[in-house]
């Protein structure tokens, strides 16, 4: 009996009969051969475009989240924009921000079975395939047959590639957009992505670069004509082919009409419109800044990377919101007032060259300008290259191919040269002189440290150098305080007396002796700590430093940010090492906050493009601020920042010695600013650099002036002269800034009346409110180094007692002379009479 087949024996019985009749059939049957060669080719094809077209295709749940590049905006301390990090205009909208008739603008214009068809729009690619093949080998490029879907796809997900390959990608993936978002989401991608020229991505970036509007305020005609860009940008775009945009844009109207959007009267109306483009800008709302938002910029970008591979949190498409501690008002003054100071030094001095030079043998000389990206912002003065010079007659080009006749030719002047020049009417121009010295001028906060105005240079587009942080300038007599300062903490007071004596010290045997010596010469006597700050004198100050101890004033330097030096060399007591305007600012800023220092900061805080804050300057932790409910106890309160780098009654000493600088010193044509004002002049060796440094509790300011190759600035060039005027500007033309409050005191200061001259104390007399050089002036001390008290009539009185101390001792001597006369007298009379007896 046979054994009975299992369900395993069975199947595997019918497989080898499907395979025996496929065999048989494979010899006998032709047709059979032919449709299992067809069907192997189809699976090989189907497996090729798979390997070719799908196996890489982005996945478009992707657009679910996708996050497009935005260009960081940068706001003052105000909150109000001062400029924005873009390569490309970008402004993010929501569809329900868009107005109705624009998305009808576009569907008519773009696709007008948009809201119908499941993103491949069949008619259309056919027309596409026939337009495709009409133009093989002509070397044009095919239009037509792309819906908004495939565009969305071809601008985020696959690229522009020209090629039949990509066109595939694109309907597949248009196809799976369409069943992973809405039409809503679809549109918003697209009107938000679309490339329309001038640089602008999107309907709203666009709005702004053709019609200086937002999308909400776009007449119908505007709208129109923004429905045409996606065909040719940069066609339709240029003032020389207004006349036909102007027929594309009348085409789209007439296809919202018929697709009854508006009526015939609303077209016509809308056709009657001139184009009506403003002029292209290459800035939008950026205030005048250069050096302060460049150093914002550099900031971010060590912080955060620039592109958007970079991170999510990118310079360039992070979409960051900076909030900076810039003050527009501040920022104004201190440009204008370091480039008054500027040009009165070196506006006069003839023209010293070129700011650039461009080669004429490398075409269009506008052309090359413009890409240099050089320019100006001071009064009416503009640059330009010489494209032309005969004699005395020359012609200027402009970076947008405007030529003009140019005068006022200096000798060296050739073709080639860019420089400043200015109008002077009738179409003509004259040159004018960019001053060949520089400068910086930092403003800041000392209560927090925020920097609130910044200028490296004369102008940020001639010169990205910022001298504010990046010159490394010996700081000269600024530098004293800090010297003084060490003094007071070793046991010093402000009263007492040193000397101004030669002062000379042996520096080995290659270098032999130094003997210092003060800046006008001079000196003799001993005179106090005070009188040596105020009139700035090298003698006293080195006889400081050398009783401090050079070691001890060199960690006040390194404390306060000033600079780090490895040899305790006396002249860097006078300001021979190198440091920054910004971290001389920042050291006078902690003088003038009792000794608490505060990092110099440009950003308040950075949010990322949802509002969540991720960078703070201020990073302290206020326990219980966000409670939801009040519990009883007593309120938070925020500890302080910064950190301690001076005694708070040694830097309230040197400022109150360095408001004498002001009142008596280096510095008295600040006095009549009428407010309270601290400072210190200063000057280097050539001299090669003027500063002054100096403020008042609500503003600490900085500025030096000096050639950016070093080299004498002349005999009679002095920080008072030339610096201190350029903070005097500044202040007069900020006084809504300054409060005029006084230097406050902290616990353990006393002040004390004393003579000026002597720092001897004086208990009877009062000081001067309206004389500054009074005799008797408020001194500060800290507790039991004040001076012991005498009335003037004490002193009187000891005058008085010495003197006639003296007479009783002269008197008391002539006596013993008279009585040792006398003894002698009698010892000649008694020898004469033969003895005693």
């Amino acid at each position: 009996m046979a054994e009975a087949d299992t369900p395993s024996r069975y199947r595997l019985r019918r497989a080898q009969g499907v395979f025996a009749a496929l065999a048989d059939g494979w010899r006998t049957r032709p047709r059979l051969r032919r449709a299992i060669y067809a069907l192997g080719v189809l699976l090989l094809l189907l497996v090729i475009g798979w390997l070719l077209l799908l196996r890489n295709l982005p996945d478009a749940d992707r657009l679910l989240t996708y996050e497009p590049p935005l260009p960081s905006v940068v706001r003052g301390m105000d909150g109000e924009i001062v400029h924005s990090f873009a390569r490309e205009r970008r402004v993010q909208l929501q569809f329900k921000d868009f107005p109705i008739q624009l998305v009808n603008a576009y569907t008519s214009a773009e696709d007008k079975t948009f809201w119908t068809h499941a993103g491949v729009d069949v008619p259309g690619v056919a027309g596409a395939v026939v337009d495709y093949a009409s133009k093989i080998g002509s070397g044009q490029r095919a239009r037509g047959g792309s819906t908004i879907t495939q565009q969305v796809a071809k601008n985020i997900l696959v690229g522009n590639e020209y090629s039949i390959s990509r066109k595939l990608r694109e309907m597949v993936l248009a196809a799976r957009i369409e069943s992973v978002l809405t039409k809503q989401q679809i549109m918003e991608l697209y009107l938000n992505e679309i490339p329309l020229g001038r640089r602008s991505f999107g309907v709203q970036a666009a709005a702004r670069a053709y019609f200086d509007r937002d999308v909400e305020d776009l007449e119908l005609h505007q709208m129109a004509f923004l429905a045409i860009l996606p065909k040719a940008p940069e066609v339709y775009g240029r003032a020389r082919n207004e006349a036909s945009a102007i027929e594309r844009r009348n085409w789209a109207l007439d296809a919202m009409e018929e697709n009854g959007h508006i009526s015939v009267a609303e077209a016509s109306a809308a056709k009657a419109q001139p184009l009506g483009l403003v002029q292209q800008r290459s800035e939008e709302r950026s205030a005048d800044a250069g050096y302060f938002l460049e150093e914002v910029r550099r900031q971010l970008i060590d912080r955060y990377g620039e592109q958007a591979e970079d991170g999510p949190n990118s310079v360039y498409g992070g979409g960051l919101w900076v909030r900076t501690s810039l003050d527009t008002q501040l920022q104004d003054a201190a440009r204008d007032a370091l480039r008054a100071g500027l040009l009165r030094f070196g506006g006069g001095r003839g023209w010293h060259g070129p700011v650039a030079t461009i080669d004429p043998d490398n075409g269009s000389m506008t052309q090359q300008l413009a890409s240099a990206n050089i320019g100006i912002a001071y009064e009416n003065w503009r640059i330009g290259v010489v494209t032309d010079r005969s004699g005395q007659s020359a012609t200027i080009g402009f970076a947008n191919g405007d030529e003009a006749p140019l005068g006022g030719l200096p000798d060296a002047l050739k073709v080639g040269d860019v420089t400043a020049v200015s109008p002077v009417g009738g179409g003509r121009f004259r040159v004018r002189t960019v001053p060949e010295i520089s400068g910086a001028f930092v403003a800041q906060d000392p209560a927090t440290g925020r920097v609130l105005a910044m200028q490296g240079g004369f102008d940020f587009r001639l010169s990205s150098f910022n001298r504010a942080t990046q010159a490394e300038r010996q700081p000269g007599s600024t530098i004293k305080p800090f010297v003084y300062a060490t003094g007071l903490d070793q046991g010093m007071t402000p009263a007492t007396m040193v000397p101004d004596t030669s002062y000379c010290v042996y520096q080995g045997a290659g270098l032999g002796e130094k003997c210092f010596r003060n800046f006008s010469g001079g000196g003799g006597g001993s005179h106090t700590m005070r009188w040596g700050l105020e009139q700035s004198r090298n003698l006293m100050t080195v006889h400081i430093a050398a009783d401090a101890g050079m070691p001890n004033v060199l960690k006040t330097f390194s404390r306060t940010g000033i600079g780090t030096y490895d040899q305790p060399y006396l002249s860097y007591a006078l300001g021979a090492g190198s440091t920054t305007v910004l971290r001389m600012v920042n050291a006078y800023s902690a003088l003038e906050n009792h000794g608490l220092q505060h990092d110099a900061s440009v950003m308040d805080y950075v949010q990322d493009r949802r509002g969540k804050v991720i960078w703070r300057a201020d990073t302290r932790d206020c326990t219980g601020c966000n409670m939801p409910q009040w519990d009883g106890r007593p309120m938070p309160r925020l500890g302080d920042r910064g950190r301690q780098v001076m005694d708070a009654r040694t830097a309230f000493q040197t400022v109150h010695m360095l408001e004498g600088v002001v009142q008596r010193g280096t510095a008295t044509n600040l006095r009549d600013l009428d407010i309270p004002l601290f400072g210190k002049t200063g000057t280097t060796t050539g001299p090669t650099d003027v500063w002054f440094v100096g403020g008042s509790p609500d503003i600490v300011a900085g500025v030096y002036m000096g050639y950016d190759q070093p080299r004498s600035m002349g005999g009679w060039a002095q920080g008072g002269r030339l610096a201190a005027p350029i903070f005097k500007q500044f202040v007069t033309e900020t006084p809504g800034k300054w409060s005029g409050r006084p230097f406050l005191a902290p616990a353990g200061v006393r002040l004390v009346r004393v003579d000026r001259r002597s720092g001897k104390r004086v208990f009877g007399s009062w000081p001067s409110d309206s004389d500054p050089r009074a005799g008797v002036i408020w001194e500060a001390f800290k507790p039991d180094s004040e001076p012991a008290r005498e009335r003037r009539g004490d002193r009187v009185d000891s005058l008085r007692e010495l003197i006639m101390a003296q007479l009783r001792r002269t008197e008391r001597a002539s006596t013993r002379a008279a009585a040792a006369a006398a003894a002698e007298r009698e010892d000649s009379f008694v020898e004469q009479q033969g003895g005693l007896y």
